[in-house]
């Protein structure tokens, strides 16, 4: 199973009950952070996210709306007892600015971070489960996107089956993972008995600020679904060129060229109250486009 769930979908400044950038990526029983703005952590309360599942935590630039509610996060695992190791991916200065906060303010993680900078277009993590890549966008400072990729996707069950043959419903997450059963009496059953091949696996990625960039297409092509940044409406198309932002219509461009399923657009500006026109707007050009909207979890 692969959602994005929004934590925060304005720019800048917090307005009308929307909070800067953050959103949790959840893939299988994997959880990962994307932004930290300010009001992070209190969002994940809200929305009942458990911090304690967070192993990854991916900060795309340092503009504040992108990572002003990190140093409160990290410090609340430590205040909550937190011991497994955190891993935090984002543009190296960052590393600084962290362990400053820290030291002036006497603070000791009682957990491993682990840092890793950004530097150019890698693959930051992967295992038999998941791959996460990064790649630049076009923004007034060094940013980043990611791509978060299933690598294996789990089997499809098929109940029926695997009670007539006997297996308790407390393995069936393990049969999605392709193990065998064996009962009391010495049976071995086979997976492929009681489940079906494995769909193909899911895809996201999440563009992060940019102005209109077709350099992106490659790194977002043909992924299910895309988070894109469109700040502004399409009529001030000028504005976002000389703030490093879109609009509506060129983040729905991207989309239609990179061959996604769906598309996201986020990081509004401030200066509009209501987003009714940011959807109608964007599926003028791509018509699978939805808003994001905070508290919501969108399921590929």
């Amino acid at each position: 199973m692969l959602a994005v769930t929004i934590l925060g979908n304005n720019s800048a400044l917090p307005a009308f009950d929307r909070h800067p950038t953050a959103q949790v990526v959840t893939l299988d029983e994997f959880l990962f952070l994307v932004d930290c703005g300010e009001g992070t952590q209190m969002q994940m309360a809200k929305y009942k996210i458990r911090r304690s599942k967070i192993q990854h935590i991916f900060i795309s630039h340092l503009h504040g709306d992108h990572y002003f509610g990190l140093i409160g996060l990290i410090t609340s695992m430590g205040l909550l007892g937190r011991e497994q190791d955190l891993h935090l991916f984002a543009p190296a200065a960052l590393h600084d600015i962290i362990q400053l906060q820290l030291k002036v303010a006497d603070t000791h993680l009682p957990y491993p971070l682990h840092f890793h900078a950004l530097e150019e277009k890698s693959l930051l993590v992967e295992n038999d489960r998941f791959r996460v890549t990064c790649f630049p966008t076009s923004h007034r400072i060094p940013c980043w996107g990611f791509r978060f990729e299933q690598v294996k996707a789990p089997r499809r069950l098929l109940p029926e089956k695997a009670r007539e043959h006997g297996i308790p419903a407390i393995f069936y997450d393990r049969l999605k993972w392709g193990e065998n059963y064996q009962s009391k009496d010495g049976t071995l059953i086979q997976n492929d008995w009681v489940t079906e091949a494995a769909p193909r696996g899911k895809s996201y990625a999440y563009s992060a600020d940019t102005c209109y960039d077709e350099r992106l297409v490659p790194h977002i092509n043909g992924v299910d679904l895309l988070y894109h940044e469109a700040t502004y409406l399409k009529d001030l198309a000028d504005r976002a060129a000389n703030r490093f932002h879109c609009t509506t219509h060129q983040a729905a461009t991207i989309a239609l060229m990179g061959n996604v399923g769906r598309l996201l657009i986020g990081h509004f500006s401030s200066k509009y109250e209501k987003l009714d026109l940011f959807e109608q707007e964007a599926k003028e050009v791509f018509g699978n486009s939805q808003l994001a909207i905070e508290g919501v979890s969108y399921r590929v």
